[in-house]
């Protein structure tokens, strides 16, 4: 009788955690962090809080799935705005500008994501199967940029150089300390600030 609500809701199989994570990830566009909890979540999706519970054992495992989920839609906000552009650079270039909106269009995502405590192993490049898509196109353009050849210390430094410039801007716009100005996101996120650009 418990899973009445999950047959009558139509979820089979894996679509509830889908489901799930979609719904979770509009909530926090509408309240706070603190809020979200994994009944409420299941009243919003109209499920048992057992059926929650089988795919999220507690509210950490849910951030770090909604966390996840967030960073994978970064990702592909910064493959499309790639799309189209001149060169290896340009594309970099575009995809810290997306960065930087993505944060400031999204501040609750932006506050879950960066909240979940990394591993220490965003730049071990040997890794690269079970990240989210921004961290697997962080360290692809990396590559890309410090060209055949380079070593794995200069590879990553590029790589940390580029992620501080995007985040430190897009948290100093969202804390206030600098206005959003879109101009000033062109501005500061370039290529040649990052010492990469040809010429």
């Amino acid at each position: 009788m418990k899973d009445s609500k999950v047959e009558k809701s139509g979820y089979h199989h894996g679509d509830l955690r889908a489901a799930l994570i979609a719904k979770g990830l509009r909530m926090l566009e509408e309240q706070d962090d603190a809020d979200l909890s994994l009944r409420a979540l299941a009243r919003a999706v109209g499920v048992s809080a057992t059926a929650v519970y089988r795919h999220f054992p507690d509210k950490e495992a849910l951030r770090e799935a909604l966390a996840l989920a967030a960073y994978d839609r970064l990702g592909e906000a910064q493959r499309a705005a790639a799309i189209g552009m001149n060169n290896v650079f340009d594309e970099f270039q575009a995809m810290g500008r997306t960065y930087v909106r993505f944060a400031l269009d999204h501040p609750a995502l932006f506050r879950l994501m960066t909240s979940i405590p990394g591993d220490g192993e965003l730049f071990d490049f040997d890794r690269d199967q079970s990240d989210d898509q921004a961290a697997k196109l962080l360290r692809a353009y990396a590559r890309k940029l410090a060209g055949k050849g380079a070593s794995p210390d200069t590879i990553k430094t590029i790589a940390m150089r580029a992620w501080a410039l995007v985040h430190g801007l897009a948290v100093l716009m969202i804390d206030g300390y600098v206005p959003r100005d879109e101009a000033l996101i062109d501005a500061v996120v370039d290529t040649r600030a990052l010492g990469m650009h040809r010429g």
